[in-house]
Order: C-alpha cells, then sequence, then structure tokens
C-alpha cells in the first residue's frame, strides 16, 4: 500500500494550464474517486499520477519518494483503462502475463500470480479465451487482473465502467467494492458519475475546471458540500436552487420565498444587516407533499418565534415513475423545481400541489456560490 500526495501540482499544455496548484493527499489502503464534469481534469489528474504525463510544477510523493521525474514503469502503479486496452492476439493468460513477461519473471512466477489473480476475479475458466470471445463484463475483469498481477502499490482506474450497461456496471461497482476490501491497497477511480463515486468511494475528489473544489466523505459532500457546484453536482437527482430575498440578524437569515412565503434559516457565520439576494437549494427528497394551503403572510407567532417551515404552491408538469420511487417535476411560483416521492404518491400531471420546506434542510449560498450554512444531516 502507498499514500499518494499531490502539493501544488500545475498542468500546462503551452499557454493553456489545465490544472490548477493541486493539494490532495490520498492515504494507505484508500479508495478515492476523482469526479466531475467532461473537461474538469480528473483524467489529467490520474495520468499525472500514473506517470503517462509530465507535472509541469509542483510535487507528487507515491509511497514516500518523489515521483517527478520517475519513469511510469517504475512508480509501483497500475492502470486500468476505459477501452480495456487488451491485445486481441493473446488468451486471457497472454495479456495478463504480458507485462510480468517484460519485467523478466519466471514461467512459474507468472502462472502463480495469473493463478491467483483469475481466482480472486473468478475468470480461471476464462484463461484460454481471446478477448473476442469474451463479453464486455468479462474483457473488464481481464483488464482488472492484469494489473492485479502487477502487485502494485496503487490501482488507478479511468471509468473503467463506461462502456458497460447499466446492469452489468451495477455488478463490477460491487466486484470493486469487493476487490478493494480484499486486496486493501490504494485505489484512486475516475468517473463523471457522482452515483458511481457515492457507492463506491472512501473519498470523493470533486473538480471543476482543473481546480479541486472540495475532498470528503460521500455522506459528508452529500450533507455539507462547501459551495453550490458541490451542492448540484453530488446527488441524484439533483439538487433545486430558488433564488431567494434575505434579511438578516445575526446568524439567521430571513427568507422571501417566491410566492412570498417565509423561512428563518440559521446559518455558521454572523452576517448580521445583510439584506439581498441568496440562493436556496433544497433536495428532491426533502421537499415534502403537504395538505395545507400556502401561507400568505408570515405567522410567527407568539414572543416572535422562528418560521422553521415554509410551503411553496406548484403545478405538476411531468412525472416519473420508477417503481419504488417518482420524480416529479413541478413548475412552483415560476421556478423549475424537482420533488423526489414514493412509487405509488397520488400525483397527476396538471394538479395543483403545495410543497413544505423545512428550514433544517435548507443550504444557503452566496453570489459566489460559497454555502453560508452548516449543513443537514
Amino acid at each position: 500500500m502507498a499514500q499518494v500526495k499531490l502539493a501544488q501540482v500545475v498542468k500546462t499544455y503551452g499557454d493553456l494550464e489545465v490544472i490548477h496548484g493541486a493539494d490532495l493527499t490520498i492515504e494507505d489502503g484508500e479508495f478515492a474517486v476523482l469526479v466531475g464534469p467532461s473537461g474538469c481534469g480528473k483524467s489529467t489528474l490520474l495520468r499525472l499520477i500514473s506517470g503517462l504525463e509530465a507535472i509541469t510544477s509542483g510535487e507528487l510523493m507515491i509511497g514516500g519518494r518523489v515521483m517527478n521525474n520517475v519513469h511510469a514503469c517504475e512508480r509501483g502503479v497500475a492502470m486500468v483503462f476505459q477501452s480495456y486496452a487488451l491485445y486481441p492476439h493473446l488468451t486471457a493468460r497472454g495479456n495478463m502475463e504480458f507485462g510480468l513477461k517484460i519485467q523478466g519473471l519466471s514461467k512459474e512466477a507468472r502462472q502463480v500470480r495469473v493463478q491467483q489473480a483469475a481466482e480472486i476475479l473468478q475468470i480461471t475458466d476464462l484463461l484460454d479465451r481471446k478477448p473476442k470471445a469474451m463479453s464486455g463484463g468479462q474483457r473488464q475483469r481481464v483488464a482488472i487482473g492484469r494489473a492485479i498481477v502487477r502487485d502494485p502499490e496503487c490501482f488507478l482506474f479511468d471509468e473503467p465502467l463506461s462502456n458497460l450497461d447499466a446492469k452489468l456496471r451495477v455488478q463490477m461497482r460491487q466486484e470493486l467494492t469487493e476487490l478493494h476490501q480484499r486486496l486493501k491497497t490504494t485505489m484512486i477511480y475516475v468517473t463523471h458519475d457522482q452515483v458511481e463515486a457515492m457507492t463506491m468511494a472512501d473519498k470523493i475528489i470533486v473538480l471543476q475546471s482543473g481546480h479541486i473544489e472540495q475532498v470528503g466523505t460521500p455522506m459528508a459532500l452529500y450533507h455539507r458540500p462547501d459551495n453550490r457546484f458541490v451542492a448540484g453536482f453530488i446527488g441524484s437527482p439533483a439538487m433545486n436552487f430558488i433564488e431567494v430575498s434575505a434579511s438578516v440578524k445575526g446568524r439567521t437569515a430571513s427568507l422571501t420565498l417566491p410566492g412570498g412565503a417565509q423561512l428563518d434559516v440559521p446559518l455558521k457565520a454572523a452576517l448580521d444587516g445583510f439584506k439581498g439576494q441568496l440562493t436556496l437549494g433544497i433536495r428532491p427528497e426533502h421537499l415534502v407533499l403537504s395538505a395545507r394551503a400556502k401561507a400568505t403572510k408570515p405567522d410567527r407567532g407568539l414572543a416572535g418565534a422562528p418560521l422553521t417551515e415554509a410551503t411553496l404552491m406548484g403545478t405538476v408538469r411531468m412525472i416519473e415513475r420508477l417503481g419504488a420511487e417518482s420524480f416529479a417535476y413541478l413548475r412552483c411560483e415560476g421556478v423549475d423545481v424537482t420533488m423526489k416521492s414514493t412509487g405509488d404518491a397520488a400525483l397527476e400531471i396538471g394538479q395543483e400541489v403545495t410543497l413544505t420546506i423545512a428550514a433544517r434542510q435548507v443550504h444557503l449560498f452566496d453570489d459566489r456560490g460559497q454555502t453560508l450554512t452548516k449543513g443537514t444531516g
């Protein structure tokens, strides 16, 4: 196992800077996932770690050794590619042991390693097949086996499941997670699919435009995003964003939602005296169907108690029923909103509904997209 550490790593192509001073530490044995939209720099960062791309400036350390000028084959890493990259004229056994041949290992040593990897991946019956006689999932297992036989300190995966169908992706996610638990080796995995990131990672690194936006556990990023980008990227369906008017007294923001409903939301730091526009974030699963009528006036009750709930009126525009759950797409006071509900929710297209928003489930973001609330959960 090996710790992987990047310190102020920069990558440029000519005058174009694509990685901007990345600072990142991945601990021994962690399953870390680099996630972000297409073009954010996640695959480039992986290639810098692997040695397939040269670092422009900064420092890369693997297992406590500086690797900036170390050849890729000497870094103790093994990479699994999106395209499998198997030799079509070789059997699965031939593909898996090819790199070991180059290293000069004896035939007996190669056979032992290939057999051990094949048993781990349950592909012993495929060892004499060529790639054309295998399914996509089988080819991917062979590609992973080729990495395992090298006994690396760190595994690198570059979107390895993107060529598989949906059912097989779920199966392979489970198998990769079990493989990590068995080998207990550092794994760095690149994907654009935040569901893969949430279900597989010990640590998620969210990237945007070559910048690391946030690093944390899946549930930390879900409940406590640092900014609007992370909040909108993590979670499926994506978080709803609603522009609201705010008046802040101490550490409480009194919000006026579209339609006039009001809500008091606690902040993580005082912004006393602020008045202006903020962005309210609320996840689809935190919107609740309500039987109450829309509030037309704020009602703080006795002694000015804070408003802990607010309501929004909306019209159902579309419904996606997925069995155990349903996604309803609504138009609420001029804003498009997504709500997640049970599969048998009594909803119809064109129906007018009232949604309840609880202050404890709300995220607030300033005009720079930075979060102002402590988070949920």
